[in-house]
């Protein structure tokens, strides 16, 4: 049998998916970053941010968006990048496991020789490999267009933010991941990984209305990823706790498939 058989099928499977996100990052890249010279540091574009409520601009972390860190942040990795890797983790998490479960291949599967731990390592690491290589797709992208954008941005702190990026990518993965080995079930890993995605927003997004509501923050794997602007300042403490958590899913995602009877 060759070596690491599940994570080779499935990254042959995934490939033609896989460029068209990668083309869908290029493209929310390529159309937001290059306005900024027009926009970001101009009296115009301050002038529309005021004109917004605070809350909303709080909301949507656009506080800082005159700045080339601030406008990479509030555009690409904290929002519409942020969104399509959410959906990307969210769809691969939940076919790894709960997918081939619902279609009933997954006995087949495990009829092979192939056992539980290996089959949740191997798709995991599967995923944890293109997430990989959209963030590294996305931080080169990024790094091209800092120039022709008068962007200022420093390298390890576009790096330090991929590295947020990808971090949250992989736990909402793994959140997915550790549903579907509970639970076999398609659904109820989409609302695992996309509900995790959704409630860390809001938690970051609710948390910067009000001294009296940061607090949420702290509980907030939005805000550990870009709540100390890793675009400006560099990575930070809280970014190791979505690497932490995401490998602590994974341990219960293979405890859990080991316990559970397959097709039921």
């Amino acid at each position: 049998m060759s070596a690491l058989p599940l994570l080779r099928r499935s990254l042959a499977d995934s490939w033609r998916g896989l460029i068209g996100w990668a083309l869908g990052l290029a493209a929310v890249a390529g159309l937001y970053l290059p306005l900024f010279p027009s926009f970001g540091g101009g009296s115009q574009f301050a002038d529309i941010i005021d004109s917004l409520p605070p809350e909303l601009v709080s909301a949507l972390n656009y506080d800082q968006i005159t700045s080339g860190a601030g406008y990479t942040q509030g555009t690409v990795y904290g929002l519409l990048g942020f969104v399509l890797l959410t959906i990307a983790a969210t769809g691969w998490a939940a076919a790894a496991i709960a997918g081939d479960d619902e279609r009933g291949t997954l006995e087949l599967t495990l009829a092979h020789g192939v056992s539980r731990t290996q089959l949740v390592l191997e798709r995991s690491a599967a995923i944890a490999i293109k997430l990989t290589a959209l963030v590294s797709w996305i931080t080169i992208i990024v790094l091209a267009l800092n120039g022709p954008s008068e962007l200022d941005l420093a390298v390890g702190n576009v790096i330090a933010g991929g590295i947020a990026l990808l971090g949250l990518s992989l736990l909402i993965a793994m959140v997915g991941v550790l549903a579907g080995a509970l639970v076999g079930r398609r659904v109820i890993a989409v609302g695992a990984a996309a509900g995790l995605a959704v409630a860390a927003y809001a938690a970051n997004a609710v948390g910067n209305q009000s001294p009296d509501l940061e607090w949420l923050h702290a509980v907030s794997p939005y805000h550990w990823a870009f709540g100390q602007s890793p675009l400006a300042d560099g990575l930070s403490a809280p970014v190791a706790l979505l690497y932490a958590l995401a490998v602590l899913a994974l341990i219960g995602a293979v405890a859990a498939f080991q316990r559970r009877d397959v097709g039921v």
